[in-house]
């Protein structure tokens, strides 16, 4: 079985630092887009744990995944998850 593409923690994490230390900042006097801000950072987080969660059912059912860096790279990340 091929393993489940998924995007790097990373990924998520670089997004969520830049709305965190930056867009937040920058939009902090404006009520509405601080707002919005802040439910795409809770979005993200939501999105983090949800494909943690589905990590963790990959792992139990013994299906592979591996983590994406980029939409062409076929090559598997070093913290890959093969059961076979």
């Amino acid at each position: 079985m091929q393993p489940i593409p998924l995007p790097s923690h990373i990924h998520y994490e670089l997004l969520l630092q830049l709305l965190e230390r930056q867009t937040s900042h920058a939009v902090r006097t404006n009520t509405i887009e601080y707002e919005r801000v802040n439910q795409l950072i809770a979005t993200l987080r939501k999105a983090l744990t949800l494909q943690k969660s589905l990590e963790n059912d990959c792992d139990r059912h013994g299906i592979p995944f591996e983590y994406r860096w980029s939409l062409n790279d076929n090559n598997a990340d070093p913290h890959r998850h093969y059961d076979s």
